[in-house]
């Protein structure tokens, strides 16, 4: 039966996050209590005048296909909210709506890329990034950031790593899993380097642009407009109106890209969903007062978090920017000797370390491209939060040298 399947498949990997929470769920099933720190979504409910958008929708007979772009209505409102709140300027046929960001940004690669093309992809990313590359025939190319540099791409590592085959950049600001923020400056420094290579388009991944705690987000065309020609901003409503399972992200950019990634979605899914589009143009439209009680939620986490994963021996968490993730280095846990005689020789040791002895889950750092780090989302409650970080607690106090 092997023959049947594409050879390209081989040099995919199964997504971390779901295959953490695959995990976690199979634990839970045979009884064990676990404390999951991995998935990347809101805890809270979508709000109700959403959801109630949605009902309406349904009992309106919203029910059919849309057009391949989205429905007029919510481009409209992803025009005005690029508007409002990004100072960005788009047409009709310069939007398209998916179903979810990922599916814009397969299409985008789907869409430009031929074999060999490189695309540069700083670590650590968000784990999905280098996958959809190679599923098209890309060849990505990891770029290390440095601690040092707040895990954010330098103007001077980013020209070292341009070459004539070098098709996009992918920037995720704020960043999953650092929850990495750049700055005004930081993206006028890459932008000037960009200019200088005409070839390379940028792909800007901010899904998350609404959780900034003492920073603020910064699209890259809000500091180099002219960059727009070549430029794709990624995001959706899954994040900040907690819609994961709504399935609706969009994109902007150059109207012939948009044309492409349209084509290729009227031959794959055809459409969004007609519902979740109605509910998102209402997210998108309404009061904002839930966006910014998640921020705010969000920002009181992160500041719990970070100084209970500092407390323990062996863990050195940095204070995020942005997002709802920490990404702590666990190197002072590496080396060090399990209760059942077992050494732990890297970050997915620890990982699964945790998992067994504590019933806590977390994923490994490799798998976002930094080795000796563990990503935690803050993505759940307080209480949560305050147990889970007991429980590693007592088990890096198990630990022997």
């Amino acid at each position: 039966m092997e023959h049947i399947f594409a050879s390209r498949l081989s040099i995919v990997k199964p997504s971390p996050s779901m295959a953490a929470k695959a995990r976690v769920d199979a634990l839970r099933a045979e009884g064990r209590t676990i404390t999951d720190f991995t998935l990347g979504e809101p805890d809270f409910p979508t709000p109700a005048h959403i959801v109630e958008a949605g009902v309406e929708a349904l009992r309106h007979g919203q029910t059919r296909y849309t057009s391949s772009t989205g429905t007029p209505q919510l481009r409209q409102a992803i025009i005005a909210k690029l508007k409002r709140e990004n100072h960005l300027d788009y047409a009709m046929d310069e939007i398209i709506v998916g179903n979810c960001g990922k599916h814009i940004i397969f299409n985008a690669f789907a869409a430009t890329l031929n074999k060999g093309d490189e695309v540069l992809i700083p670590t650590p990313y968000w784990v999905s990034y280098p996958d959809m590359v190679a599923l098209n025939d890309g060849t990505p190319v990891i770029v290390d950031c440095d601690i040092k540099d707040g895990f954010k791409l330098t103007a001077a590592v980013l020209e070292k790593h341009i070459t004539p085959k070098t098709r996009w950049l992918v920037l995720n600001t704020p960043n999953n899993p650092s929850g990495a923020v750049y700055t005004a400056q930081e993206l006028h420094a890459l932008c000037d380097v960009l200019l200088r290579h005409p070839h390379v388009w940028i792909m800007t991944d901010e899904i998350y642009e609404h959780f900034v705690y003492g920073a603020q987000h910064v699209s890259p065309l809000q500091v180099e407009p002219s960059l727009s020609c070549r430029t794709l901003i990624v995001n959706g409503v899954s994040k900040s109106y907690a819609m994961t399972g709504w399935r609706i992200g969009y994109g902007a950019g150059p109207r012939a890209l948009i044309k492409n990634i349209a084509l290729l979605i009227s031959q794959s899914t055809t459409c969004p969903s007609a519902v979740s589009q109605a509910a998102a143009v209402v997210a998108l439209n309404g009061p904002q007062d839930c966006v910014r009680e998640a921020a705010a939620l969000f920002a009181a986490r992160c500041e719990r978090i970070v100084p209970l994963l500092n407390a323990i021996p062996g863990i050195t968490c940095l204070k995020p920017d942005g997002a709802f993730y920490v990404f702590p280095s666990i190197a002072g846990l590496i080396g060090k000797i399990t209760p059942q005689g077992q050494t732990l020789n890297n970050d997915a040791d620890v990982m699964m370390y945790l998992l067994e002895q504590a019933g806590v889950a977390t994923i490994d750092g490799t798998s976002y491209g930094k080795q000796s780090h563990l990503r935690f989302s803050f993505a759940t409650s307080m209480e949560e939060i305050e147990i889970g970080c007991k429980k590693i607690h007592d088990a890096v106090e198990l630990l022997n040298a």
